[in-house]
């Protein structure tokens, strides 16, 4: 038996055993093993160290901690700007009452205007407020189509050494004092429109906005002279907005329309006016309430008339903010000031109420 167990042994195939580089393979006096670069680079030596979980806390909590700074000055602002806008509305109803239980005639109905005597006031905001929108309105509708029409001008056909010049050009006209525009309007705009003015009422006289107002045409201070400077006044402010827009038209678009052969202008009508359709609608709404509060120039050129209003362009007039400007010798007297602090709350009620239409108008073309 152990013959044939040793004859087993002796056939079997010797099996060679793997050298490891370990402690274990050096002899009592051998060499020690070379080292690869590969085992040098992962000792944990030469490793580096990844933080560690409290590193890792202290960033997070520091990154979380400048999140709630930023977020609650984001928040603070947003809730200060609500809370003062909700601040002059109580303000203006709270002195604008005093005066309204002392009115004598219906504000809202109403076309005199009398305050001298606190005991018997009688006003009526109705003249000012059909002025007010009359120019305004007349002023958007002069300064829209010269404002796309200078916006398409730069953002297509414009060359690239004039753009800038005229985009300049037309953005000074923004800082330019209302006081500055008044004069203009009264002493150099208003004698050469005249002819024109006097040319609209002969032979377009049967038409209601042409016809004959409560003031003189050749005297000047009609809603036609203040609705022409109010339009200039407002058209940087439409072109600017639109113009921004334009200009980033992608060019991938602009590139596919002219591949499928459009013209320049089916460029722009296809392309470039879609695109910035909104941004045309809420400049011109931004120039709307622009020309609805304005009040220097329009003191300066409108003529004030005890007459009702007509809807005439050749008729006289105050809008509210100019009113407000006419009465401030009355200011010193609390009721009195009453009666106008409630005409200007019309005035902030309507210039809410078009920039939240103009608001709807966006999200509905957006939607």
């Amino acid at each position: 038996m152990r013959e044939n167990a040793s004859a087993r042994t002796k056939d079997a195939p010797i099996e060679s055993v793997p050298r490891t580089s370990g402690p274990a393979s050096r002899g009592a006096g051998g060499e020690r093993s070379e080292r690869h670069p590969e085992a040098e680079l992962s000792s944990p030596e030469i490793q580096t160290q990844t933080p560690g979980p409290k590193t890792a806390s202290r960033g997070k909590s520091a990154t979380r901690l400048g999140d709630r700074v930023f977020s609650g000055a984001a928040s603070s602002a947003a809730i200060f700007i609500s809370v003062l806008i909700a601040a002059i509305g109580v303000f203006l109803i709270w002195r604008a009452v005093p005066a309204l239980s002392r009115n004598q005639a219906n504000f809202l109905t109403s076309h005199e205007w009398f305050t001298v005597d606190i005991n018997d006031m009688a006003f009526g905001v109705l003249d000012l407020f059909q002025v007010t929108v009359m120019v305004s309105l007349f002023a958007l509708v002069l300064a829209m189509p010269v404002a796309l029409g200078i916006a398409i001008f730069l953002a297509a056909y414009s060359p690239q050494w004039l753009k800038r010049p005229l985009a300049y050009v037309v953005d000074l006209l923004a800082a330019v004092p209302s006081v500055v525009y008044g004069l203009w309007g009264l002493l150099v705009l208003e004698p050469v429109i005249q002819p024109v003015a006097v040319w609209l009422n002969e032979n377009l006289g049967w038409f209601p906005l042409f016809a004959t107002g409560t003031t003189s045409i050749t005297g000047g201070g009609t809603i036609f002279t203040a609705g022409i400077v109010l339009a200039v006044m407002i058209l940087p402010i439409i072109t600017a907005v639109t113009r921004e827009v334009f200009v980033q038209t992608p060019t991938s678009h602009i590139e596919a329309a002219l591949a499928l052969g459009a013209t320049r202008w089916e460029v722009v009508r296809t392309t470039i006016i879609p695109f910035g359709k909104s941004a045309y609608i809420s400049g011109s709404m931004l120039g709307l309430g622009r020309a609805l509060g304005e009040t220097m120039a329009l003191y300066l050129i409108l003529r004030t008339t005890s007459q009702a209003f007509g809807w005439s362009l050749f008729d006289g007039g105050a809008t509210i903010a100019s009113k407000i400007a006419l009465g401030y010798a009355e200011f010193n007297n609390d009721i009195q000031a009453g009666a106008y602090i409630a005409a200007g709350l019309v005035l902030f009620v309507l210039t809410f109420a078009v920039n939240a239409a103009a608001r709807a108008v966006i999200t509905g073309k957006k939607g």
